[in-house]
């Protein structure tokens, strides 16, 4: 809608207000036929010459017809230029599809009630309830969704603790794919809870004698544009807590990422072949990277960040088994890291050159 449209618009609006302001109170009290104010006031003792009024005008119905049938032109104008009401808001409780909330098996419910708010059509709000408790197997959410979506997670989702859950996938647990202009909303109250307990315990790095095998990340976003996580607690993943792959514009803000300092490979936020992408005023601490950078990743920007205990602010690792890796235009801005083993990092693999780099780090006193 160009400026003059935006203009006519506001007019109307305008008039709308005050046709409809008018006729109401018509409607509600209406005057009767060639109603004089004029008369009434002259009895009552009121001077004309001392104190001309516009009390004189005499009004009638045809007047007010006349209201009316302008009211109804404008109407039509704003029906011809596009303009409707806004649409209403549809809500999605997981509750209304058979979720309990009560630390049992949930999984079928937030399927049910992820294919009616993505199948819904324009504003639609998937909610997660405040104070309960959702045990979820993995589950992948995927798009395109025919409606703009906000997933508000106000209550806590909690990883099933059951590793042959995840015979299928041992690599993810919760995953949100190619879904564009997707927001989702914690309210400071949402939490993402891996369970993380049974695969560091059954981990190569904590038990030597065991061999190494793939944990799931908590909470993956793949393929997807146009995409805000804000006000949200995701702790104690199985693997990494949070990834971004293959993702375009991203904005995460107010995370609070929490693992033992001691767990393996539990990389805060995991950024991976995804291009302009903010990460802001979050809290990280975990026993790996609190924001680790990989190959196929640009404008990456992280500032406000509070990092440690865990393994630093970490490119890399780049160039395994002699391939090529590209990052770009990595920002880092703010951060404040405390009881990490490193600071802010590139890892590359043996015998791997870097080339073009440019480091400009300024510490904080």
């Amino acid at each position: 809608m160009d400026g003059q449209t935006r203009q006519v618009v506001v007019l109307y609006f305008i008039t709308i207000f005050s046709l409809f302001s008018r006729y109401n109170s018509l409607e509600k009290d209406p005057p009767p036929p060639s109603y004089n104010y004029f008369e009434d006031l002259v009895s009552a003792g009121y001077d004309p010459q001392a104190y001309p009024s516009y009390f004189t005008t005499t009004i009638d119905d045809g007047h007010f017809k006349d209201l009316i049938s302008q009211r109804t032109q404008v109407i039509s104008q704003l029906q011809k230029l596009g303009v409707t009401s806004a649409p209403s808001t549809k809500t999605v409780n997981v509750n209304d599809f058979g979720a309990t909330g009560d630390a049992t098996q949930d999984t079928q419910a937030f399927e049910k009630a992820w294919e009616e708010a993505c199948s819904s059509k324009g504003e639609v709000v998937l909610e997660v309830p405040q104070g309960q408790r959702y045990q979820l197997k993995p589950i992948r959410f995927s798009g395109p969704c025919n409606s703009n979506l906000t997933i508000q997670i106000y209550g806590s989702m909690e990883a099933s603790d059951d590793m042959s859950d995840y015979k299928e996938d041992t690599k993810h647990w919760l995953i949100f794919d190619s879904i564009n202009n997707l927001l989702i909303e914690g309210g400071g109250t949402g939490n993402i809870n891996g369970n993380g307990k049974i695969w560091w315990q059954n981990s190569c790095k904590i038990n030597k004698t065991l061999p190494c095998k793939d944990a799931p990340t908590a909470l993956t976003f793949y393929h997807s544009k146009n995409l805000k996580v804000q006000n949200l607690n995701i702790q104690d993943a199985q693997q990494i807590h949070v990834s971004f792959e293959k993702c375009n514009g991203v904005q995460a803000s107010g995370l609070t990422v929490a693992a033992p300092e001691s767990s393996p490979n539990t990389d805060g936020i995991h950024v991976t072949r995804t291009q302009n992408i903010w990460i802001t005023n979050s809290v990280i601490g975990t026993g790996d990277d609190c924001i680790s950078i990989v190959s196929g990743s640009k404008n990456v920007q992280a500032m406000d960040i509070t990092c440690g205990p865990g393994h630093g602010i970490s490119i890399g690792s780049l160039g395994s088994k002699s391939s090529k890796a590209y990052v770009s235009g990595v920002t880092v801005d703010g951060a404040k890291l405390s009881g990490t083993t490193n600071g802010v990092r590139i890892k590359t693999w043996q015998a791997r050159r870097v080339r073009k780099c440019k480091q400009h780090l300024i510490p904080e006193h």
